[in-house]
């Protein structure tokens, strides 16, 4: 959506945040999701929806709502603090519900699905921070408008700077002392009274229609809790597993649970929640600052087709450029788990990229790369970075994900979980052991929940591999097993590269290479930059009998992806092509470059043969041994009876190396 299109409004908006509800959580999560399902039903929500408030956003450990005025929305905060104070009397101080409010009021633009942000929202957001545990903060436009209506004497702290605003902001103090000495609230007739004079100035400037407020309005604006005991369920239960977040961008909307009664799981924030934060220039040259933003837009739009990602947006991501950053703080406010930043700089006629990976929940690296490239090809340099930093991102952040799952759920993961572990598996090195895991994973995944479509596209990629690597102990009923899975997947999402890249994998079970080959031509055009797209074209070229055109398509993926997790598997396709075009020298420079990095025993039968070929019996010997240590009772005669192409043409130059396996002595039978 264009935002300037959005309708322009003044509002009062107020952001609450719940004080050390990750702690809460840690120590106790179920009794805490009990309490927090019960303070939602029997206070908040009441006292939100007897005000006026509009609930717009809920997500993670934030709230943000809209009132019609002012006043509305400073009562209702003080409402909500005053019944929180006796209420978890008989727990610990550690385990109490704490709550911080921030109000303010101002422009805001509203799009069309409700959702607000602007100046008003901004200003709100980082006056939450600055109130006590039990107090709220407002700003110097929302005092104008509360203090002759409402008796509480706020205290003035003066003109300061926050973050990412661009001026100060005069900020005014409740604490929650002055709150816990405020008088008894009023009779519901009383606010019922006020509640009618007040809907004649809802507008947030507090104006009636020429009309001059009542002279008892300042004695008594608290609404009373009998009156709101109506509604802080709601919230939560628009919201997600924490208390509430939000965002300064527009958030995926939250599941939705019942007020009653309120069995659903809620949902945290996303694990792969991310915000790809402005690349720095470090060189005075401004080329290079065009650069750097080209890098921060371009991944934030392919990091965003990532499973399960959650990418904040691009202008949400730029209010933060050349500012520096507190990155617990971040991950607080925009409600992620991970910040990618990073710098461009320009040495002689080279551009050198440094990218870092950061948990915003620790402030930790989880992962950190260095790419460079000639100043010469700057545009193409531009595509290249961002494909490889999103795969390496890619398999890092399910890596990432993968481990905190097992740290935090070991014995009770949900089918997402599950679901990530087996990606997680799969962009590992490809291994029997890493294959079958992947299996065991999607389909623990699928007993829980049959429907997902993500997670029968990873279990058919994990059987289509099976398959073709000789792991399947059933290769006829896997065969018909993933090609079912990944058109399940295929149906569910048509756009999804992930989808028909699998779809690929598939067929070449089914020998239709060619179809094979279209499904990657789909996945491509949805994403340029998928290397292992690619790389499979260029093993179903060869498979389909056409090896010298096996070349171009891996060298792109390892352009694309020099230091991928399949980088052995794609160095053991080039060799494959050189060995069946009889390129025996190249067979075994690109094959021992593959076993360097880990051991696959298809690669060693590719240097046994060559060895065998070119008379070097004993380097022939000892690669046979190594195929037979990976393949224990592997056979000539197997070897032979292999299906992987009908193709002729593949069939001659696989006879070839049936005959140099011989050559090197491996056993007939």
């Amino acid at each position: 959506m264009n935002r300037a299109s959005g309708e322009r409004r003044l509002a009062a908006i107020l952001v609450a945040d719940i004080v050390g509800y990750s702690r809460l959580m840690g120590v106790d999560e179920a009794g805490t999701l009990r309490r927090l399902k019960a303070l939602r039903r029997e206070l908040i929500d009441p006292r939100i929806a007897a005000a006026h408030g509009r609930i717009v956003k809920t997500m993670g450990d934030g709230l943000l709502v809209e009132f019609p005025s002012p006043v509305r929305a400073v009562s209702c905060a003080v409402e909500i603090q005053r019944a929180m104070l006796g209420r978890d009397a008989g727990l610990p101080s550690e385990r109490q519900f704490r709550l911080r409010f921030g109000i303010n009021v101002g422009d805001v633009v509203a799009e069309p699905d409700g959702d607000l942000y602007g100046d008003g929202v901004n200003v709100a957001a980082r006056l939450e921070p600055l109130a006590e545990p039990g107090g709220l903060c407002i700003s110097r436009s929302v005092h104008e408008q509360v203090r002759d209506k409402l008796p509480y004497r706020f205290e003035d702290r003066g003109k300061l700077e926050l973050k990412n605003i661009a001026r100060p902001i005069g900020v005014f103090a409740l604490s929650a002392e002055a709150l816990a000495n405020l008088p008894e609230l009023d009779t519901e007739e009383d606010a019922q009274e006020d509640a009618q004079e007040d809907s004649q100035d809802d507008a947030p400037n507090g104006a009636r229609d020429g009309a001059a407020p009542g002279p008892h309005r300042g004695a008594r604006r608290v609404l009373p809790a009998s009156v709101l005991a109506a509604g802080l369920a709601a919230i939560l239960a628009a919201g997600g597993v924490g208390w509430w977040s939000w965002s300064m961008q527009k958030a995926p909307e939250p599941a939705r649970l019942a007020a009653e009664p309120a069995s659903h799981p809620l949902k945290p924030v996303p694990g792969l929640s991310l915000v790809v934060l402005p690349f720095s220039n470090l060189s005075k040259d401004p080329e290079q600052d065009f650069f750097a933003d080209g890098l921060t837009e371009d991944l934030t739009t392919d990091l965003s087709h990532l499973a399960g990602s959650f990418v904040i947006a691009r202008n949400t991501a730029f209010t933060y450029k050349g500012k520096p950053v507190d990155m617990k703080q971040l991950g607080r406010d925009l409600g992620v788990r991970y910040a990618l930043e990073g710098s461009v700089r320009r040495t002689g006629e080279a551009v050198v990229l440094n990218a870092q990976l950061i948990s915003t929940e620790t402030g930790a690296h989880v992962w950190a790369d260095r790419f460079e490239g000639e100043r010469s090809r700057l545009g193409e340099l531009q595509a290249e970075f961002v494909a490889r930093l999103a795969r390496s991102l890619d398999v890092q952040l399910t890596q990432a994900e993968g481990l905190r799952i097992l740290r935090e759920r070991p014995n009770n993961p949900t089918a997402a979980d599950l679901g990530m572990l087996g990606w997680a598996a799969l962009n590992k090195t490809r291994t029997p052991a890493n294959t079958s895991e992947a299996r065991r994973r999607f389909e623990q995944s699928l007993e829980i929940d049959p429907t997902d479509p993500q997670s029968k596209i990873g279990l058919a990629r994990a059987v289509a591999q099976a398959i073709n690597t000789r792991v399947s102990q059933n290769i006829a009923a896997d065969s018909q097993l993933a090609f079912q899975l990944a058109r399940e997947g295929l149906e569910a999402n048509p756009q999804n590269p992930m989808a028909h890249y699998v779809m690929a994998e598939v067929t070449r079970t089914t020998k239709d290479f060619e179809r094979g080959l279209r499904e990657i031509k789909i996945a491509i055009e949805y994403d340029p930059n998928m290397a292992i797209a690619h790389g499979l074209a260029g093993i179903i070229e060869l498979w389909a009998g056409r090896a010298a055109k096996t070349f171009e398509h891996v060298e792109k993926a390892i352009r694309l992806s020099p230091k991928d997790s399949l980088l052995s598997t794609w160095e053991y396709y080039i060799c494959h092509a050189h060995v069946h075009l009889a390129h025996w020298e190249d067979a075994i420079k690109w094959c021992s470059r593959s076993v360097e990095r880990s051991p696959y025993f298809f690669a060693y039968i590719d240097l046994a043969a060559s060895h065998a070929w070119l008379g070097h019996s004993q380097e022939a010997a000892e690669a046979t041994r190594n195929v037979l240590r990976l393949m224990p009772g592997y056979t000539i005669s197997k070897m032979a009876s292999a299906d992987y192409s009908r193709n002729p043409v593949f069939l001659e130059e696989y006879g070839r190396i049936v005959e140099g396996m011989r050559k090197a002595g491996l056993p007939e039978q």
